[in-house]
């Protein structure tokens, strides 16, 4: 019996001294999946708090933990209102990570407390919508009794879904929203991002500030093949440049978003496993560094953080937009924009009408067109400009469909020979498989049938 005692004392502490070197090892040294998860939880948080408006402990809940990884789930976020930063670890102690909110620029996450370089820009004084005036100028809508029926088909909407938006011929003919969600409120496009990145870097274009053959694009690249890298190889994701994209991993991908404050740098820094030009690999770094090119091209820091709202989104209408940079000054291209389901309407109505908004262009001439063309290495299914286009398989789609798509079933359908957009937000896991072309079909069906 002494003996039995005896061993189980030992035993417990050896436990103990386990469970107090796993401690220490844990908080002096954790590993980068679980700093990736408390990045990614505070970053998320952060966003949505001060952006959205929404509580914190439902955005963890629904948003972070009950589609994630289930170590996010003994993420504890803790939020300061004064100083708008949001720290996330695990169990509250282990594997800290921070995300801090600047006006004008959303959250940036902060790994190992980084200072955050850009300091936040001023946001315009909100204007009133007139509800008499019809959208996009005014509030008014005009319901199509044939789209009501399938925005109210909850297998259509798909699981998940927060908000869907139909544009006809520039008005609002059919939206609904989820319990808890509202025409108010900004929804993450994740990568959908990537195309309204494009349309900045578009605005450029047509000033003649930059072209899309220009090459040289990094200092780093000077005097190596990245080199020969053009603006035009980055927009149709054909760089050459290694990137891993796989979000269920420390891979590329989530350490550039939540582990380094200087995400294009980063990006640039990889090798090139190929030819440019030569094969298609999506890639979110690719993103962040036409966001770095067209912001180098703004010589004032101030200025090209302004840039998008003063070129884009003031125009638009879009009052709602915000894109998020990151701890370095770099607009998140790849991913952090943020827009009332409305806002990313106009945003699909500028594609759909050629880059043209009240008779004013905004894109250049033929601009838009490359987000129909299919590249040369994708076997037709992304386009030249930061867009998706339909496969062979689907069904009820004209042939210059092309989409805007986001992680978690985020997606816009731009259909410019119908004068057709489709907005889909959401949060919808691939593991859901929704297909929202299904969605678009039927619109595509009811809005065209005589």
């Amino acid at each position: 019996m002494r003996l039995l005692v005896r061993f189980v004392k030992i035993l417990c502490g050896v436990i103990v001294v386990g469970l107090i070197g796993l401690g220490i090892w844990l908080y002096t040294s954790p590993p980068e999946l679980l700093r990736v998860g408390s990045g990614y939880s505070a970053k998320m948080v952060c966003s949505n708090v001060f952006l959205a408006g929404r509580d914190s402990g439902e955005v963890l809940a629904v948003d972070v933990q009950a589609p994630g990884h289930p170590l996010l789930r003994l993420m504890q976020v803790s939020v300061d209102r004064t100083e708008k930063r949001v720290h996330a670890a695990l169990l509250g102690i282990f594997a800290g990570n921070d995300a801090v909110y600047r006006e004008g620029l959303g959250c940036a996450v902060t790994p190992d407390r980084a200072a955050a370089v850009a300091v936040g820009v001023p946001a315009p004084a909100v204007k009133s919508v007139d509800p008499s005036v019809f959208w996009p100028e005014g509030g008014k809508t005009e319901a199509d009794p044939v789209v009501a029926p399938i925005l109210s088909n909850a297998d259509l909407a798909g699981p998940g879904m927060r908000a869907v938006v139909v544009i006809k011929r520039g008005r609002v003919i059919g939206e609904t929203y989820s319990a808890g969600f509202s025409k108010d409120m900004p929804l993450l496009g994740w990568s959908m991002t990537k195309t309204v990145n494009a349309a900045i870097l578009g605005t450029l274009i047509r000033d003649g500030k930059l072209s899309l053959d220009d090459r040289g694009l990094f200092p780093q690249w000077q005097g190596n093949q990245r080199g020969d890298i053009r603006i035009a190889d980055l927009a149709a994701m054909e760089s050459g440049l290694a990137f891993n994209e796989n979000y269920g991993t420390v891979a590329d991908v989530t350490r550039m978003l939540y582990l380094e404050p200087d995400m294009a740098n980063f990006a640039a820094d990889q090798p090139l496993e190929a030819d440019p030009g030569t094969r298609f690999g999506y890639s979110s770094g690719t993103a962040v560094m036409l966001s770095k090119i067209w912001m180098d091209r703004i010589e004032d820091r101030a200025a090209a953080l302004s840039y998008p709202r003063n070129a884009l989104f003031g125009p638009l209408g879009m009052e709602s937009a915000v894109m998020e940079a990151d701890a370095a000054g770099t607009f998140v291209g790849s991913s952090y924009m943020y827009a009332t389901a409305r806002d990313w309407a106009r945003m699909g109505l500028l594609l759909a009408r050629d880059g043209v908004w009240s008779g004013n262009r905004i894109l250049p001439q033929g601009f838009v067109t490359l987000m129909h063309q299919a590249n040369t290495t994708s076997g037709g299914r992304y386009s030249k400009m930061q867009t998706w286009l339909p496969g062979k398989d689907d069904p009820g789609m004209p042939a210059d469909t092309f989409f805007l798509q986001g992680h978690d079933g985020q997606t816009i359908t731009v259909i410019p020979s119908l004068d057709l957009v489709v907005v889909r937000l959401g949060l919808t896991p691939s593991w859901n498989r929704y297909d929202p072309k299904r969605l678009v079909a039927e619109v595509v069906k009811a809005t065209t049938a005589p």
